[in-house]
C-alpha cells in the first residue's frame, strides 16, 4: 500500500504541519473539513502544500518522522520546491506526483528501486 507524506498551511510561509497517510485524498479532506480537533483545525491549516509517495506506509512514517527533526526553513525549502507559490494542491493531488527518491547508496535505496 502506497504511503504519503504530506504538509499543510494556513498560508504562504504560515503555520505547517507534517503528517503521514495511506489515503491523502480522504485525510486531506479531514483536515480541510475540521473532522477531528488538533494542530491543523487549531491552526487554520487546511491547504495541502506538499506531499511525497512512499511505496509503502511504513517508509512513509520513517520519513514523516526524519521530517519532523528537519528545522523550519528546511521544510519551507521543500514546500518551495515543489509548490512555488504555496498553492492548495488538493484538487491536483491526482495530477501531480513527487516520488521520494534517498540517495544512492543510503541504507533505503534499494527499497525504492
Amino acid at each position: 500500500m502506497t504511503g504519503y507524506v504530506y504538509m499543510m498551511s494556513d498560508k504562504p510561509r504560515g503555520v505547517v504541519y507534517t503528517g503521514v497517510t495511506s489515503d491523502l485524498h480522504g485525510r486531506v479532506w479531514e483536515h480541510r473539513n475540521a473532522v477531528k480537533e488538533g494542530f491543523t483545525e487549531k491552526y487554520k491549516a487546511k491547504h495541502l502544500v506538499w506531499f511525497e509517495r512512499h511505496p509503502n506506509i511504513v517508509l512513509a512514517i520513517q520519513r514523516e518522522k526524519s521530517l519532523k527533526r528537519y528545522l523550519r526553513e528546511w521544510k519551507v525549502n521543500l514546500i518551495e520546491g515543489f509548490n512555488p507559490t504555496w498553492s492548495d494542491l488538493f484538487d491536483r493531488i491526482d495530477e501531480l506526483d513527487n516520488p521520494y527518491r534517498p540517495h544512492p547508496g543510503t541504507e533505503m535505496w534499494d527499497d525504492y528501486r
